[in-house]
């Protein structure tokens, strides 16, 4: 996701009488109001800042109501990022931002060559001067099922650029390495043919990787990763901050330097649109039938930054100091996350932290996403916040200490494990209440929302025959509890769902019965005062 300005906006100096409470516009939509004054600024950064204050003091106010303004349904899956809702995968796209949702484009119907694949939103920095003003506009990355990438307009669907990938690999999926900086597109892994097995030829060729930079868009290179060099228990790779990162079916984890592979085994640097004739036929960089060519050919295993196994759930990396956390390959660590120290891999006093909680649905934890390096750990009635702090006394130690927690209202008493019959006869219970037991309120998702400084939390409970869900709005600094929303529509366990907050708006993806989906769509409405 500055100066200080010393006016907002000019005023008249003779100022116009203020006009009657009753008599003034109460369903104007407040974001819309702000933003027109963003436009008129010339410190857009602290006027940002000053408009999203009073924006989040009027969300927070008592008076101040979510309202539902907008229900829409799809056979297919729906999508929602960055003020837009996407439907008909992708096809079909509508913003969020206006008081109702409106359509900003809906592209051309497609063959099933033509499908999208996967997409990723970029916004334009803020520090850099571009040569096409069309990069300074959102765009919408999408790579298609016959293997083009395309960059569309995010606001038209407009393309503005495509690259052809390749006649020889498919790719699959779309990801960010460093956020609005570059991505990757990965490929699907590559399976040996019943030919080559049975003429003894071996596959060592796991996948390809195809780098780009995002502003402006140029290639960086065809990795190829090859199971001679990594080992034959390779199973997956990715790139995220620079670092390459190779999953082992031993669960095991190795980090590579991605910038040390390409400073030491790109062969060609390549530029989108220029001739090429690397390995093989002359051809244009970036257009069928020649595609991206493989320029970063790893001969010899890079040094290895950094290794560890884990259980189930993989490692993440984070926090301030650098930390990892992990799940230890031992069925006697199941179900704990331990904190260590990247440095060393040195466990943090206090790093063991165990949920114990009894549940049908595993405790899940994650470095806090507004940077702060704390650690958000959640059960089904519980969410921890933990921070990461130097040992007294050591300055290489470190402890995880306990910053707040969020608890779900639960009964007064548990339930007693002893039942008495209408005959007088002792029952004792065989099974304990799950915490995540559907007649109490649990917990279902976590989200931060980073222009307002909230965490949005979801707690779900059953009464009669269906799911009522709220969403919680708490301080981020201390956990305290400032606005409870009911959403209107039940809120079924048996199948997923997706909640977005984002400044004035709450969007919920629900999956249905006959796996159809539904968007429904929350704005902030003013009650009426009588003044």
């Amino acid at each position: 996701m500055v100066s200080t300005s010393s006016s907002m906006y000019s005023e008249q100096s003779t100022p116009s009488p203020r006009p009657l409470a009753r008599n003034r516009q109460t369903h104007a939509c407040a974001v819309i109001a702000l933003r027109s004054r963003e436009i008129t600024s010339n410190d857009f950064g602290t006027l940002l800042g000053n408009n999203l204050r009073i924006l989040k003091n009027i969300i927070l106010q008592d008076d101040t109501e979510f309202t539902k303004v907008w229900t829409k349904s799809s056979k297919s899956l729906i999508s929602y990022e960055g003020g837009r809702i996407y439907f008909e995968n992708y096809r079909s796209c509508y913003s969020s931002l206006t008081p109702q949702p409106q359509p900003l484009y809906e592209l051309p119907k497609q063959t099933k060559a033509e499908k999208i694949e996967d997409c990723l939103l970029c916004q334009c920095p803020l520090d850099k001067v571009l040569s096409q003003a069309s990069e300074h506009k959102p765009s919408l990355l999408s790579l298609t099922a016959n293997n083009w990438l395309h960059r569309l307009s995010a606001d038209t669907g407009e393309t503005l650029h495509k690259v052809y990938l390749s006649s020889r690999f498919k790719f699959r999926s779309l990801s960010w390495d460093v956020s609005q900086e570059t991505f990757y597109v990965k490929s699907i892994q590559h399976k040996q043919t019943v030919q080559a097995r049975q003429a003894g030829v071996e596959n060592n060729i796991l996948m390809h990787l195809a780098i780009f930079k995002v502003f402006p868009l140029d290639i960086v290179g065809m990795l190829e990763i090859n199971k001679k060099v990594f080992g034959k228990s390779t199973v997956d790779v990715l790139l995220s901050q620079g670092v390459l990162a190779v999953s082992h079916s031993s669960k095991c984890v190795k980090l590579y330097s991605f910038e040390y592979i390409v400073e030491k085994f790109r062969t060609k640097k390549l530029v989108l649109g220029e001739q090429c004739d690397l390995y093989g036929p002359r051809g244009t960089v970036g257009e069928a039938p020649y595609g991206i060519p493989v320029n970063i050919q790893i001969k010899e295993c890079p040094p290895v930054l950094f290794e560890v196994s884990y259980f189930d759930n993989g490692i993440q990396i984070g926090g301030h100091p650098w930390h990892y956390i992990h799940t230890p390959n031992q069925k006697r660590h199941r179900g704990t996350h331990h904190i260590c120290s990247i440095r060393d891999g040195t466990l943090a006093k206090n790093g063991v932290q165990n949920m114990d909680c009894n549940s049908l649905e595993a405790d899940w934890i994650f470095f806090h996403p507004d940077d702060s390096g704390r650690i958000i750990h959640a059960g089904p009635s519980t969410i921890n916040i933990l921070k990461i702090r130097t040992e007294t006394g050591f300055d290489t130690h470190y402890e995880v200490m306990h910053d707040f927690t969020i608890s779900a209202s639960r009964a007064n008493s548990p339930l007693s494990q002893v039942t008495v019959t209408s005959s007088g006869r002792t029952v004792k219970r065989r099974f304990q209440q799950l915490d995540d037991d559907a007649e109490q309120e649990t917990f279902k998702m976590v989200k931060y929302e980073d222009e307002l400084d909230l965490l949005a939390i979801v707690d779900v409970r059953h009464t009669e025959d269906e799911g009522q869900a709220n969403v919680r709005l708490h301080d981020n600094k201390n956990g305290a509890l400032m606005k409870k929303i009911s959403l209107k529509e039940s809120w079924d366990v048996t199948y997923c769902h997706e909640v977005h907050f984002d400044r004035d708006t709450i969007i919920h993806i629900e999956q249905q019965r006959n796996n159809n989906f539904c968007c429904h769509v929350y704005k902030i409405n003013r009650r009426k005062n009588n003044l």
